[in-house]
């Protein structure tokens, strides 16, 4: 069982499935990338279709997905990248698997 920060970033590291988890581990972030799969959006949008989402988390989350490479802001509008669009069939399984099973 992994208990501390420190061996949780070392399986990090060795496990691709970890590694995937630990970039997109909360649900804002894959909402934030399953929006913008749709369309560029700007911040109010982003922000309307998170209901209850403080905006010190958003940017918080934007930042953290900017700096991962997997969207831009570009003309105060954000977009994937190749990258960001990768995720795509992984999205798309778990709508699958939640329409299936939940």
């Amino acid at each position: 069982m992994l208990r501390t920060a420190r061996q949780r970033k070392e399986l990090c590291k060795e496990c691709p499935v970890a590694r995937v988890a630990n970039l997109l581990g909360d649900s804002c972030s894959l909402l934030i990338v399953r929006d913008l799969m749709e369309s560029p959006r700007r911040f109010g949008e982003i922000q309307a279709s998170l209901s209850g989402i403080s905006t010190r988390t958003l940017t918080n989350k934007l930042r953290q997905l900017e700096k991962e490479t997997l969207i831009r802001r570009k003309d105060l509008k954000y977009t994937l990248t190749k990258k960001g669009a990768a995720l795509q069939e992984i999205i798309d399984a778990m709508r699958s698997y939640g329409k299936k099973y939940l």
